[in-house]
């Protein structure tokens, strides 16, 4: 395999042969590709072979250590540490801490669900090989594109071009390092 080939990229005429091409390829073997398309497709993450995200539960999780954490600081502070009797109330009186709970549980779980999408994602990623390819500049327009990248163990210019060639792709292009 040639150092300088980072990847390949191929045409697809309409998002329904893109679906389709999604699927040949996750049934083939292929694990590093990607599907470009100008607006989002229904029933692409299931054709690629996504597996669900875990950030739903990340965030549920840091709500609860976050809401927990709240109230439990409010505890000690009012009931252990410096424990005031105010207007005769009892030292916890839970009702005076649920804001002050809730906001910190929203605080902690937007925290995680915006790094925890940045680092499930891999962004920030400056740089992709499809940049290289001067026909998917078309890809936020009218086009729908399958890259594949070098680094798939299934990967082999040759037959990867010929592959793509045979579920539909046009225009296939060979990714090169400039």
């Amino acid at each position: 395999m040639n150092n300088d080939i980072l990847g390949i990229i191929a045409r697809f005429e309409n998002s329904a042969g893109l679906l389709k091409a999604a699927e040949k390829i996750r049934d083939a073997g292929y694990i590093k590709f990607d599907c470009h398309s100008p607006f989002p497709i229904h029933g692409m993450d299931k054709a690629t072979g996504l597996k669900r995200s875990p950030l739903g539960w990340l965030v549920g999780i840091s709500a609860l250590i976050g809401t927990s954490g709240a109230l439990l600081l409010q505890w000690w502070t009012s009931a252990i540490d410096y424990p005031l009797v105010i207007s005769g109330k009892p030292l916890f009186s839970f009702q005076a801490y649920v804001p002050v709970t809730f906001a910190v549980g929203v605080l902690l779980s937007a925290f995680t669900a915006l790094f925890g999408m940045l680092i499930l994602n891999g962004l920030p990623r400056l740089f992709h090989p499809v940049f290289y390819s001067k026909q998917f500049a078309r890809f936020s327009d009218d086009s729908f594109f399958i890259s594949v990248e070098a680094g798939d163990p299934r990967f082999n210019p040759h037959r990867t071009s010929k592959f793509l060639e045979s579920i539909g792709g046009k225009d296939i292009e060979l990714l090169r390092a400039q």
